[in-house]
C-alpha cells in the first residue's frame, strides 16, 4: 500500500443549509486556521498544514512583487470569504487578487458580490489535497482565472462559459511564463525570502524586457 503525506487535515458535511453556512462563519469568526468551501449544500472544512501555507505565501509574494516590477496595481485580499445566496457558493481561497477591476474596488473594506466584481485571480494550493472541486465554486462566482499549484507544478485556467480551461498564458501578467515561478521557489528556497523575492523581481524584469 503506498502511503502519501497528508497536506492538510479536512472534513466534510452534507445536507448543510446556506443559513447553517451563514452561521458558521459568523461563530467561528475571521481569526480562525479553518478555510471553509460549500457548494450547494456540500461543505468543506480545512486545516492547512506548513508545506501548504509555505507555497501559498511564497507564490503570493512573488505575485506581488511581479506586479510592482511591472508597476502594475493590484489589491490581495488572502483568505478574504467570497459567496453569493443566490448560487449557492462560497470559497476562501489560499489568496486572490484584484488587477483589471482594482480601480473598481479601490479602498473598499467590505464586498458584497451582487454589487462588486470577483477578484480577477485566485491562488489555489495542492488542490488533490482538497474533496470538493473549487472550479464549480469559482465559476459561480465569476472568477475569471485561477492558478494552482500541486507538487512542483503552477497550471493556469480561465474560465469560458462556465468551464474552466487550462491555457498556457495568464491574463494577469501575459508576456511572462508564470509556469516558471515554481522552479524559481525551488531554486532559492534554501538562500532566505530575502534572495527569493530578488530572484523573483529580477526574473520579472528580465522575462518582460525590461532590464
Amino acid at each position: 500500500m503506498l502511503l502519501t503525506k497528508p497536506r492538510a487535515d479536512r472534513v466534510v458535511l452534507y445536507n448543510i443549509s446556506w443559513q447553517q453556512f451563514e452561521n458558521l462563519l459568523a461563530d467561528l469568526g475571521e481569526s480562525r486556521a479553518a478555510r471553509f468551501a460549500y457548494d450547494n449544500g456540500t461543505l468543506e472544512i480545512m486545516t492547512p498544514l506548513p508545506e501548504h501555507e509555505y507555497y501559498k505565501e511564497t507564490i503570493g509574494i512573488s505575485i506581488q512583487d511581479i506586479a510592482e516590477v511591472l508597476e502594475q496595481d493590484y489589491e490581495s485580499l488572502g483568505s478574504t470569504t467570497w459567496k453569493r445566496e443566490i448560487q449557492k457558493a462560497g470559497v476562501e481561497p489560499d489568496n486572490c487578487f484584484y488587477f483589471q477591476n482594482e480601480p473598481k474596488i479601490r479602498g473598499k473594506l467590505h464586498f458584497d458580490l451582487d454589487r462588486d466584481p470577483p477578484p480577477d485571480l485566485a491562488l489555489e494550493i495542492d488542490l488533490t489535497s482538497k474533496s470538493l472541486s473549487r472550479f464549480a465554486i469559482y465559476a459561480r462566482l465569476g472568477v475569471p482565472e485561477i492558478w494552482c499549484y500541486d507538487s512542483g507544478v503552477l497550471k493556469i485556467y480561465q474560465l469560458e462559459g462556465k468551464e474552466y480551461i487550462e491555457v498556457q498564458n495568464s491574463s494577469i501578467f501575459p508576456t511572462l511564463p508564470i509556469q516558471e515561478i515554481p522552479g524559481l521557489i525551488e531554486q532559492n528556497r534554501n538562500s532566505g525570502r530575502i534572495s527569493l523575492r530578488k530572484a523573483v523581481r529580477s526574473w520579472a524584469r528580465e522575462k518582460s524586457g525590461e532590464l
